[in-house]
Formats: C-alpha cells, sequence, structure tokens
C-alpha cells in the first residue's frame, strides 16, 4: 500500500507541471529559474539511481568495499567541474552541451558525442529497471516484464507531461525518500544482529568485508588505484559533457547557484553510498550469523530484495520498496528527459529541420521521450539475460565506460589545445576508438595470440581511451603546424 501510495504521487506531482510545460524553453530548462539547493538534489537523485541501492549492497556483500573508492574521486572532479565546467556552460547559454564540439571541431564532433551519450542512456535506463524488477519480483509476484513495462510507462508519463521540471521536482521528493529508506535499513541491520552491532563489525572485519583492495601497482586487477581512475575520469566526463548534468546546470537561476547545486549533488553522494555498502556488508554478516534464512545460490544482488520482503518488519517493507523505486524514477525520467533534449537540438534541428516552429519542435520531444522509454524498457528486458552470472554493477561499468567513448578526451583536446583543428581531433577520435575497441575486444577474441590482447583491467577503458584521443591530437596538430623546410633546388 505504501508503494501504490507513492508511485501515484510522485507521477501525480510530475503531471502536475503540464502547464508549465508547454513551451521547448520550459521543457529543457525550466525557464532558467530552480533554486540552486533543488538542483542540486536532482543531480544526487541522478547519482542514486536503483543501480546504487541495489548493486553496491551486492557488491559489498560478494566482495568488499573496492567499489567505494569511485565515490572517493568525486571532490577532485566536482571542483574541476564547478570551476571549469559550470562558468563555462552558462557563459554559452546552449542548451545542449555538444554544441561547443561543433564549433571547435565541425559537426562530425557534435553527432559522435551526442550517439555516445545517447547509447550510454538507454543502457543505463535499462540497467535501473532491470534492477527495480529484481526487488518487487517477489512482493508483487509478477512477472519481472511486467514490473518493468510498468515502471517504464509510469515514468514515461509524468516525464512527457512536464518536462525537466517536473523530473527536478520529483526528484528532490525521491531524494528525501532514498535517503530516509537506506537509513532506515541500515539501523535495522546493524540493531537486529543476535549479539548486537559488535557482531556485525566482527564477523565483517573477519572477512574483509571494509577491504577497498589491493594497493599494488597492477593494472590488470581491480586495485584501488585502477578504480579511483576509473572513477575521476567518469566522474570528469559526467560534470563536464554530459548533457544530464549540464541541462540541470542551466535550469539554475544563476551561475552561484548552478555551482552550489554541483557540490551538493556530488558531495551529498559520497556518505549515501558509503551506507549503501555498509548496508551490503551488514547484509553479509546478518545471513552469516543466520545461515539458515538465505536461500542457497541466490545471486549477490538478490540478497538484499530478499531481505527487503522477508528480514523487515511489517511497516519498513513498503518504505524501502519505495525507496528503491524513487531511485529508478529520479534517474530514468532525467534520461528521457536530456535524450529527448538532444534529439531536437542536435539532431532534427540542426540536420533535418533547421526552422522547425515551437509546435513541431514540443512534437518531437514528445515523440522522442516516449521513443527512448521504449528503448530503454527493450534494454531491460536484455539485461535479465545478459546480467544473470555477473554483478550488474560490474556490467554497467563495463558498457558505460565503452559507451562513453572518449567524450571527455575529445572535450579535453578542445580545451587544452588552440591549434588542434577538426581534422587532428579526428584522427585522435579515431585512434581513441581503436583503443576502446582493442580494450573491449581482445581478451575474449579466441585465436589472437596472446601477447596481442589487452592485459589491462576494463576500468580503465575510458581513462585510455580518452588519453589516446588528447595525445595523438595534440600530436597530429604539432605536425600540422610545423614548419616545412623548403625543397632544395633541382641541379642544374
Amino acid at each position: 500500500m505504501v508503494l501504490l501510495l507513492y508511485v501515484a504521487g510522485v507521477v501525480a506531482l510530475g503531471c502536475c507541471f503540464v502547464r508549465r510545460s508547454g513551451s521547448t524553453e520550459q521543457f529543457m530548462a525550466a525557464g532558467r529559474s530552480l533554486p540552486g539547493w533543488a538542483v542540486g538534489l536532482s543531480i544526487f537523485g541522478t547519482y542514486v539511481s536503483s543501480i546504487s541501492f541495489l548493486a553496491l549492497p551486492g557488491k559489498a556483500y560478494a566482495a568488499n568495499w573496492n567499489p567505494f573508492v569511485f565515490s572517493l574521486s568525486l571532490p577532485l572532479a566536482a571542483w574541476v567541474g564547478v570551476r571549469f565546467f559550470v562558468p563555462y556552460y552558462r557563459r554559452l547559454g546552449q542548451i545542449s552541451a555538444y554544441d561547443a564540439l561543433e564549433r571547435r571541431f565541425g559537426p562530425w564532433a557534435r553527432l559522435y558525442a551526442v550517439a555516445c551519450y545517447l547509447l550510454t542512456q538507454v543502457v543505463r535506463v535499462g540497467a535501473i529497471m532491470f534492477l527495480v524488477a529484481l526487488a518487487l519480483e517477489r512482493l508483487l509476484q509478477w512477472d519481472p516484464t511486467l514490473i518493468v513495462l510498468a515502471t517504464g510507462a509510469l515514468v514515461t508519463l509524468y516525464t512527457l507531461l512536464g518536462g525537466i521540471e517536473a523530473v527536478i521536482w520529483t526528484d528532490v521528493v525521491q531524494s528525501v525518500v532514498l535517503a530516509a529508506g537506506a537509513f532506515a535499513c541500515a539501523a535495522l541491520l546493524l540493531f537486529g544482529m543476535p549479539e548486537g552491532p559488535g557482531q556485525l563489525f566482527a564477523i565483517a572485519a573477519k572477512g574483509a568485508k571494509f577491504s577497498l583492495g589491493s594497493f599494488g601497482p597492477s593494472l590488470t586487477d581491480a586495485t584501488f588505484w585502477v578504480v579511483l581512475v576509473y572513477g575521476l575520469f567518469m566522474n570528469l566526463n559526467n560534470f563536464g559533457i554530459d548533457q544530464s548534468y549540464v541541462q540541470r546546470y542551466l535550469t539554475a537561476r544563476s551561475e552561484r547557484e548552478a555551482k552550489k547545486s554541483l557540490w551538493l549533488g556530488a558531495l551529498l553522494y559520497i556518505p549515501i553510498s558509503a551506507l549503501f555498502f555498509f548496508i551490503g556488508t551488514a547484509l553479509f554478516a546478518y545471513y552469516t550469523a543466520r545461515p539458515g534464512l538465505l536461500p542457497e545460490g541466490l545471486q549477490a544482488d538478490r540478497v538484499f530484495p530478499h531481505f527487503i520482503v522477508d528480514g523487515l518488519p511489517e511497516g519498513f517493507t513498503g518504505l524501502l520498496l519505495a525507496a528503491i523505486f524513487a531511485a529508478a524514477m529520479s534517474s530514468v525520467d532525467s534520461s528521457l528527459n536530456c535524450s529527448a533534449t538532444l534529439c531536437l537540438t542536435d539532431i532534427y534541428r540542426r540536420h533535418l529541420r533547421p526552422g522547425a516552429g515551437e509546435r513541431e519542435s514540443m512534437r518531437v520531444l514528445r515523440v522522442t521521450t516516449v521513443l527512448w522509454g521504449v528503448l530503454g524498457t527493450a534494454i531491460a528486458l536484455a539485461l535479465a539475460i545478459l546480467a544473470a552470472n555477473e554483478s550488474t554493477l560490474d556490467l554497467w561499468w563495463k558498457l558505460s565506460g565503452i559507451f562513453s567513448g572518449g567524450m571527455l578526451g575529445l572535450f579535453l583536446l578542445g580545451l587544452l589545445s588552440r591549434g588542434a583543428g577538426s581534422a587532428a581531433a579526428l584522427a585522435g577520435t579515431v585512434c581513441g576508438i581503436a583503443v576502446i575497441l582493442w580494450m573491449t575486444l581482445s581478451p575474449g577474441w579466441e585465436g589472437l595470440s596472446p601477447a596481442l590482447r589487452s592485459p589491462f583491467h576494463g576500468f580503465l577503458i575510458p581513462a585510455f581511451g580518452a588519453v589516446a584521443i588528447v595525445l595523438v591530437g595534440f600530436l597530429a596538430a604539432w605536425l600540422a603546424g610545423r614548419p616545412r623546410r623548403p625543397r632544395a633546388e633541382p641541379p642544374l
């Protein structure tokens, strides 16, 4: 009942903004009039998807706190975002994050970045809805397919009607609900141990569950340093060139409010992500102390949903499920709105109908919102097969690292090199894609010589791809700009 009331309330809240989303400016930027704290909670809500709510506890339950190192890179990435990215985009004023790439390198750079973003977001939406289905499957006794379809339909509905303002204000509510649910669950696990809270820490310490991973120099394993590098590059990508964040900077009423929103969203995620890892560790201790309560062979991502249904006191189950649903909705709505925005600004108005009027543009926004909702739902159903034997967190991190396609490298090349033109950027991008494909495909390529296979961990794909684009772009620009020696006069 709690879950149903919550879902109905959020959808109703989102639909309340239908009258204020009748123009493209309102639908995509909310009139650029929102307070920084609301935008910051929306940024936080985008981070805390059901990937965080279910996959992080699942990872901590199965292994340790190594993925938490990703969060430790946030302060540095946020500082770079506040210092450079927010002022840049606010000054530029364009709703698309990728308009700047076209100005710098030409139309191909903009289309490349848009394609990478859309691929990343559709996979993200699918992963989020898949994890929601895992959590709700046992409680509702529904087929996971029906849960995915219902989730996709509800989120698409209020995003379609209310635009970005509905996304942000519903994210505010959902951020509070998901934080409350996480704290409640952590407290129940901590004080629910047979011998008290001390038993939880004793069991966890014995199993090295609080470890942040190896501090060795290996680049083939997910060491502390490998995850830190992954986190730094992916968070710079988020704050620097991800439409989901850039579009939020522009909804704030001033540059100061936009900077405040970025700090709030980034720093709030660090303790909350630690809380999710603590829940996973606590679940390990809880079921170690009560070995008969957990079904044998249960996948790590399904342990937390099992506890919610079978281990929580009456009254708390609905709160936790509402929190999980909140985490999902606060991320999916953003992806749908921003993807539709790019379809209009970067594809339709830029290449198909440059003179499209307001009414026609609104029709495109609404149609593409539905389209991306349908595609995300289809990916969720596919991930139910792909993620059967792999951590959903690991699968999402790999796919996002691949699909980001070195976008950050292209953007950094534009910022750092004044001499790099379109040809140099294209050469760098081609080499960056080659590096990404090599690191992605070569490890599992049967018949390929071991010497030709990538020895590096998959988390390094976005870092190596971005660095390759920057270095090759610099080299190509330098070669193109070198003064050529005059040819010697031919002999008489």
